[in-house]
């Protein structure tokens, strides 16, 4: 079967991760995604190193399942042709800069006079109005501006640190899509079309606000907010073992108890720092020397072993090599292989979710830069002349054509 989202089309306009991997998962999920891209050379993605058959890793990853055409949308031509896309889309996505899309004139307003009731879907970095919704953006400035890089650091105090992978994109790629499948559902209940608005700030701040901002949630409390700051400036919930790392959490009086067991040290039941939950959050720091110290001792597989005997929640520290060989990722069919007709055999992560009633088919692998230009345009009402006349003028592009 085609997945939950069969039967959907959407146009996608996005560059780049936050916005490509967002209509990759409702393409994922069975709807139809059109990716729009520029005649020279496309998504910037696509040019970016790790490449293999004229394919970037970072493009093949976040865009499959789409079809690729392409449109020069400082034509008035590369646009109609766009719009004429929309009156039979049921979602636009775009990622440009808060103004431009009303610029070319592929704003809300145009896209709408097209297809009423059409979802209209932007991404933007630091949001929609305000002194910085218009200025360039990218991933580290959203983890300075949010505090996630101060959250990174472990105290307010501590030097910030960025978190190793492009974090805020792809949460606002998540509740993008999310985000968007929520509004087809308000449009099955209303009929009506809305415009869904989803910034990388507003969407790592809400992020952070459910576990990291506990002591800023209390207006008017002035000790919280010093003890959050501090809470995780000693060690984080990384542990070195004798021969490499694992994560350990014990949180609960179970678990607490469990852990203390495992390594041999029944005295920290004792201990009043330790007594509670509360106890133990507030005396954090000595909680977690002691953790280290006694893991010290042993090696991860024998940790793995000893904690797991008293059910404490703990996992080594695999590097990127060892994942996807994992048993329990193994186990859950999370990693796939398919073969690519250009980059040859690859390997990629499955859309997370699974679906009883609907689930979703084979992926389709990424496409090359306008593959789908002429089908498409076709089935928009374009005359075979009409689409070769285009792309002789370089408004459009086929993959005869197209650089690669």
């Amino acid at each position: 079967m085609p997945g939950p989202l069969h039967g959907f089309r959407i146009i996608d306009l996005t560059t780049m991760i936050s916005g490509p991997l967002a209509t990759m998962t409702l393409a994922d999920q069975g709807a139809e995604v059109i990716k729009i891209e520029h005649p020279a050379g496309g998504d910037h993605s696509r040019q970016v190193s790790g490449r293999r058959g004229g394919f970037s890793a970072s493009f093949l990853n976040n865009n499959r399942g789409k079809k690729s055409i392409t449109l020069n949308l400082k034509d008035p031509r590369g646009v109609e042709a766009a719009l004429r896309l929309c009156t039979s889309a049921d979602v636009f996505v775009q990622n440009f800069r808060p103004g431009v899309a009303e610029r070319i004139g592929l704003g809300e307003d145009a896209v709408r006079a097209m297809r009423p009731d059409i979802i209209y879907a932007s991404i933007a970095g630091f949001g929609f109005e305000g002194e910085w919704a218009r200025k360039p953006v990218y991933d580290p400035l959203i983890q300075a501006l949010s505090g996630l890089a101060s959250v990174q650091g472990g105290a307010d105090a501590a030097r910030p640190r960025l978190v190793r992978t492009i974090l805020p994109d792809k949460l606002t790629a998540i509740q993008t899509s999310q985000a968007i499948t929520a509004a087809l559902l308000a449009r099955t209940r209303t009929g009506e079309g809305s415009h869904v608005q989803v910034s990388m700030l507003d969407t790592v701040l809400a992020f952070l606000w459910s576990s990291d901002m506990a002591g800023y949630t209390f207006v008017g409390d002035e000790v919280a907010p010093k003890r959050s700051a501090d809470a995780q400036s000693f060690v984080e919930l990384i542990y070195q073992t004798a021969d490499g790392w694992m994560a350990v959490s014990a949180h609960t009086d179970s678990t607490w108890k469990g852990l203390s067991a495992a390594v041999g040290r029944p005295d920290w039941l004792e201990d009043p720092r330790f007594a509670t939950v509360a106890a133990r959050e507030d005396n954090k720091p000595a909680r977690l020397e002691l953790t280290q110290e006694a893991l010290l001792a042993d090696t991860t597989d024998n940790w793995m072993q000893r904690l797991g005997a008293h059910d404490v929640p703990c996992a080594p520290v695999l590097t990127r090599d060892q994942v996807y060989a994992h048993p329990q990722v193994q186990a859950n069919g999370t990693v796939i292989e398919n073969d690519h007709p250009q980059a040859g055999r690859v390997r990629q992560a499955r859309t997370p979710a699974r679906f009883s009633t609907t689930p979703t088919d084979h992926p389709h692998p990424a496409r090359r830069l306008g593959e789908d230009t002429r089908a498409v345009l076709a089935q928009a009402g374009y005359e075979p002349d009409a689409i070769a006349e285009m792309i002789a003028q370089g408004i459009a592009t086929d993959t005869q054509d197209a650089p690669q």
